[in-house]
């Protein structure tokens, strides 16, 4: 890639969150490959998140290293809440569900969590803290929303037996998982919140054609909590980033007007093109996306600008936008075709 120099400016990204069109248009993704990184790079870094801080620290500057090399003005992260529930992994890994019946969940130790989760990332934060390129800040925050975490306690179809088998329960469990984020994210922007400039969470609450619960499931259970955390990021003068994929828009007006949501990422050309999310609520938040990953993966050079100027194109003047994947630059992008996209950007930014 022949993009070496790059002065990164956080606000810009920033600005694209606040619904303000960027004067530089940022890139973002929502997560890149290690792997990607490491090729780019030429150096291993990816085993070095070990014990010791220097390690860490070591790790955080290669990776932040590829973020403003590549030409993004922030890095993205998370750290995932889900690690820290004792039994979790019937979403990620298909464990059997730790939370069945209500004696599971009334002996499950949620108090503990927030404790454990700074056990486990406080080092790594501090680290990341140290390793951050001047001009940048991180996008990201407490990983795992509110329906995740109970995918992860309970399974996607154990969820939907216990809305049907014990509704109280079923609200019970939205709640004590919303009352954890809660109390992780108070300490969280309390004690780490100056390393990003726009907080998030991934919680993909839907699917190619509708939402992965009823919509009035989602507004009652879900929403109510995302806003409380959401309540606590403004509270910090900072705005907060939504990752969900799947075909959302029975719950968006919701996700807008109630959770208050600033932004929003994830699109795939199955479910909508991108500049409908652009047209429908570019007035009311910042969308950031806008090439489907497939596109990524299946274009050629020539056809890829093509998709990219277009978008580029049909989004200008619809308040904040950054570009991007619609979701991620997983392992199986060809990583030839991720540079292209980026170069694609950068020269039409002038670079």
């Amino acid at each position: 890639m022949r993009f070496q120099d790059f002065t990164p400016d956080y606000t810009h990204i920033e600005n694209c969150a606040r619904n303000i069109e960027a004067r530089r248009l940022p890139l973002y993704e929502h997560a890149i490959s290690t792997d990607h990184m490491e090729t780019v790079l030429n150096k291993q870094f990816s085993g070095l998140l070990g014990d010791t801080h220097s390690d860490q620290v070591e790790y955080f500057r290669n990776y932040c290293e590829f973020y403003r090399r590549m030409g993004y003005d922030t890095v993205s992260i998370e750290f995932s809440s889900g690690d820290v529930y004792p039994g979790s992994g019937a979403l990620g890994r298909h464990v059997d569900p730790v939370i069945k019946t209500r004696e599971d969940f009334d002996r499950y130790p949620f108090k503990e969590i927030c404790g454990r989760f700074f056990e486990r990332y406080s080092g790594m934060l501090s680290a990341l803290r140290e390793a951050m390129p001047a001009g940048m800040k991180a996008i990201g925050g407490v990983g795992n929303g509110i329906f995740e975490t109970a995918q992860d306690l309970c399974g996607y179809i154990g969820l939907c037996f216990i809305s049907a088998d014990d509704p109280e329960l079923y609200e019970e469990l939205f709640a004590a998982i919303g009352e954890v984020s809660l109390s992780i994210w108070n300490r969280f922007l309390k004690e780490y919140g100056d390393i990003y400039c726009v907080l998030r969470f991934g919680d993909d609450l839907g699917y190619k054609s509708g939402t992965m619960l009823a919509p009035e499931h989602i507004k009652k259970y879900i929403i109510p909590q995302y806003a409380r955390v959401i309540a606590e990021v403004h509270r910090t003068g900072k705005p907060f980033l939504l990752h969900s994929c799947g075909s959302i828009f029975d719950v968006m007006d919701d996700l807008i007007d109630t959770a208050k949501i600033d932004a929003k990422h994830s699109n795939e050309d199955v479910i909508a093109p991108f500049d409908r999310w652009v047209t429908d609520y570019g007035s009311r938040i910042g969308n950031f996306g806008g090439i489907d990953t497939d596109a990524v993966c299946r274009l050629d050079r020539a056809a890829l600008k093509e998709y990219i100027l277009e978008v580029i194109s049909k989004c200008k003047g619809h308040g904040g936008f950054a570009f991007g994947s619609g979701n991620s630059i997983p392992t199986y992008v060809p990583l030839e075709n991720y540079i292209n996209m980026l170069e694609i950007v950068r020269e039409y930014r002038g670079e």
